[in-house]
């Protein structure tokens, strides 16, 4: 049960710190250490198991209802409030959003916003591992104003909730911050340790922050995401990005088949599978029998660490609760830089991260929005993927980064069937009416 700890001068003086302005880093090269010590955050203190199974179906327990609605709660009021306040560059909520006519469902936004008023990329795009640059904008320099809280494991397997909470002097704090240039309804950013000033890459202790993030929020339609550089991340300071979306992405019903396999004592321990029929070829990392989120992850960090170390671009999805994780290789910016990308597709000036990598198609141009079909967005996307010859080198990457063996394919899949209707649930009751997608 979540214990919920409040502490009023504490919350009082961070709502002062607010109003006045007070930053997390002060841009110079302290890094904000130097502000620290009088800034006040609240504090979610997450169940920090890595021991617990994979398979465990948290949301649904009775007991458990409280912690769940909770961290709901408190993000979707926190970013509502951040709204209210005017600090987005633009209203999210005004922009239109549908899903294109097709057995897919993918999702097309009309968000002239994000493209006139998101931050530039800041550094070259061909190299995945790169130094982190404090004369870049980083994190830094983001107001408190945007900061909804610290996201940090507790000491004790259970989640606990501080109102207000010093953060002392010496101590490089996980946030979750405001996206200022949403692509959703909650749009955050989950900022593991923010004043170590990592570059982005992924880590063990980073992504287990992000998986658990997932976890606690135990809402299916709450999705994190990942890029790395080289494949559409715009800021070379580590992040991960969220956001609610009331339908299922396309990638989440594409049919799959398993290819790879870690085995246990009581059976595999991590599965592997393909998609198929989907326009970019990636993974999609499960939990078998006994597995747990420790093994989960390190499958998939493992195999991460193996693409930056061989230059390789790649975008993440953590979806179901953290159950399912893509792993989508991609070559589009190799693509762009040998100039053998469709013209067509380049005046859309759409950048393939990993939200439209999943089916979320983010647009700029209203042409491009009213003429979006299925088949657009098939030819967009495919610009993406890795060849079959290339996807089957990375697979060897994988398998050997994550000590998984191959397994005997499924035949019985059949590739070309009728992609189902998710089985979860159609709208998000947490989700204000005029947020929801239209069909």
């Amino acid at each position: 049960m979540l214990t919920i700890k409040r502490v009023p001068t504490l919350l009082s003086n961070y709502q002062e710190d607010v109003l006045e302005g007070n930053v997390i880093g002060c841009g110079r090269k302290c890094l904000g250490k130097c502000c620290i010590p009088v800034s006040m955050l609240p504090l979610y203190a997450f169940k920090n198991d890595d021991n617990e199974p994979i398979e465990n179906d948290s949301h649904t327990l009775p007991e458990e209802e409280c912690q769940i609605s909770f961290l709901n709660n408190l993000l979707l009021g926190l970013w509502e409030e951040r709204m209210s306040q005017g600090l987005f560059r633009y209203d999210v909520t005004t922009c239109e959003s549908k899903v294109i006519p097709g057995k897919y469902g993918f999702i097309a936004q009309l968000n002239e916003g994000r493209h006139l008023k998101k931050r530039p990329t800041e550094f070259c795009i061909d190299k995945v591992l790169q130094l982190f640059d404090e004369n870049k904008f980083n994190f830094t320099k983001v107001g408190q104003e945007e900061v909804l809280f610290r996201f940090e494991p507790s000491t004790d397997y259970k989640p606990h909730y501080f109102s207000g909470m010093r953060v002392d002097s010496g101590i490089s704090p996980s946030i979750v911050a405001i996206n200022v240039s949403p692509i959703e309804y909650g749009h955050v950013l989950l900022i593991p340790r923010v004043l170590d000033c990592l570059p982005q890459r992924i880590d063990h202790h980073s992504f287990a922050i992000a998986l658990h993030f997932a976890r606690e929020v135990a809402d299916p339609f709450f999705r994190v995401g990942y890029n790395s550089l080289g494949a559409f991340a715009t800021i070379n300071h580590l992040h991960f990005q969220a956001y609610y979306l009331s339908v299922p992405f396309p990638v989440e019903k594409a049919p799959i088949r398993k290819i790879l396999a870690r085995k246990g004592l009581g059976g595999a321990l991590v599965i592997v599978s393909k998609l198929l029929n989907y326009p970019v070829r990636g993974f999609a990392f499960e939990g078998g029998n006994g597995s747990t989120v420790r093994d989960l992850s390190d499958a998939v960090v493992n195999s991460c660490i193996s693409l930056q170390n061989k230059n390789i671009p790649f975008n993440i999805l953590i979806a179901q609760c953290g159950k399912k994780i893509f792993l989508f290789p991609q070559c589009y910016a190799e693509k762009q830089a040998l100039g053998v990308v469709d013209q067509g597709l380049l005046d859309t000036q759409m950048n393939p991260a990993v939200w439209e990598i999943s089916g979320h198609i983010v647009l700029k141009r209203t042409k491009d929005y009213n003429d979006a079909s299925e088949e657009y967005a098939w030819k967009l996307l495919s610009e993406v993927s890795l060849s079959e010859e290339r996807f089957e080198e990375v697979k060897g990457y994988v398998s050997e980064a994550a000590d998984l063996q191959e397994t005997v394919e499924d035949k019985s899949i059949n590739p070309e069937k009728e992609i189902p209707d998710s089985p979860g649930p159609q709208v998000a009751s947490h989700v204000p009416p005029d947020c929801l997608v239209l069909h």
